[in-house]
């Protein structure tokens, strides 16, 4: 079987070794993995074990044990790594997990925080991005307004037209 973190390896040749204690992480986006397998798998040990002594609170492993029996797991995609190579002592990756739960579908969409102390990668914490708005530089243009090009024409068949070249155009 596959392994569930999306790797092209299967679960015993990637993130098994991983949960059993047998190999360590070499780097953050390998633990990030390991992490998600091991919600997947039901393995909150590993879950537990891999969390920064700071990230650790009152009753974190029965919501732990409760997210991860009690939903259906559809697929992580790691969107970027920061650091966490086998060298760095801190990383970030941002991803997305996808999981079914209550007949409902999420994805949780986080940057994560890992640090490598005494040799091993932890999670410390993980934020939702943000989204960036774009601001418009210059007042918004209509298209039935004149161009402010000076042409005299509709801005639509005037400068819009250009920046739209290829695509046509209605009146």
């Amino acid at each position: 079987m596959n392994c569930p973190c999306g790797s092209d390896r299967t679960y015993t040749a990637c993130c098994e070794p991983l949960h059993r204690g047998t190999a360590t992480a070499e780097t953050a986006e390998a633990l990030m993995r390991a992490r998600y397998s091991a919600f997947v798998q039901g393995e909150i040990d590993f879950l537990v074990d891999t969390l920064a002594p700071e990230a650790r609170t009152d009753g974190d492993r029965e919501a732990l044990e409760e997210w991860s029996s009690s939903s259906e797991w559809l697929g992580l995609k790691v969107r970027k790594t920061e650091a966490g190579g086998p060298g760095d002592t801190k990383g970030t990756v941002e991803f997305v997990a996808g999981f079914q739960q209550g007949g409902r579908e999420t994805y949780h969409h986080e940057v994560a925080s890992f640090e490598k102390r005494d040799g091993r990668w932890l999670f410390v914490d993980g934020t939702t991005p943000t989204v960036k708005t774009k601001l418009r530089e210059g007042p918004k243009i209509g298209r039935n307004e004149p161009c402010p090009c000076g042409s005299g024409r509709k801005y639509k068949r005037c400068c819009a037209a250009v920046k739209s070249e290829g695509n046509e155009t209605s009146a």
